[in-house]
C-alpha cells in the first residue's frame, strides 16, 4: 500500500502530470519554445502561401512541429484543428481533406503526412531567406 501510495504521488506531482493540457482542459496546442526573427517571417510567407497545417491539440508529434518554429511564429501559421473537441475544431474540414495523421501539410493542394524541418517546408514552399 505504501509503495502504491509513493508510486501515485509521483506521478501527480511529476511537472508532465502538472502542466498537461487535459488536466486543465486547454484544447489546443501550447508552444513554449521562443521563436527567431527569421522563423517569424518564414511562417507569415507559409501564411500568405496557402499552406495549411492539419493538428490535434493531443499530438506530441504536432507539438514537436510547432516546437520548431516558436510560439510567436506558430501564432502565424494556418492550423486547422482536427480533433473534435479541441478549440476552435474544424474536425469536417480534415474529414473532407481526408487527413489520416497528424501532423499534415496542405502545400499547393498536396497534402504531405509527418514532422517536417524547417529546411523541408522552405524547399517545398519555395521560400528564400
Amino acid at each position: 500500500m505504501k509503495r502504491l501510495l509513493i508510486l501515485l504521488f509521483v506521478v501527480l506531482t511529476s511537472p508532465n502530470a502538472l502542466h498537461s493540457s487535459h488536466l486543465y482542459k486547454q484544447r489546443e496546442l501550447i508552444v513554449t519554445s521562443e521563436s527567431t526573427r527569421e522563423n517569424i517571417k518564414f511562417a507569415k510567407y507559409l501564411k500568405d502561401s496557402g499552406v495549411i497545417k492539419y493538428s490535434a491539440y493531443w499530438c506530441p508529434n504536432c507539438l514537436n512541429q510547432g516546437e520548431f518554429f516558436g510560439k510567436q511564429a506558430y501564432k502565424e501559421l494556418n492550423v486547422v484543428e482536427c480533433a473534435k473537441d479541441g478549440k476552435n475544431s474544424q474536425t469536417q474540414v480534415c474529414i473532407d481533406k481526408k487527413i489520416r495523421g497528424f501532423p499534415s501539410w496542405e502545400i499547393n493542394g498536396k497534402i504531405i503526412l509527418g514532422v517536417l524541418t524547417l529546411k523541408e517546408l522552405s524547399i517545398l514552399t519555395g521560400y528564400e531567406n
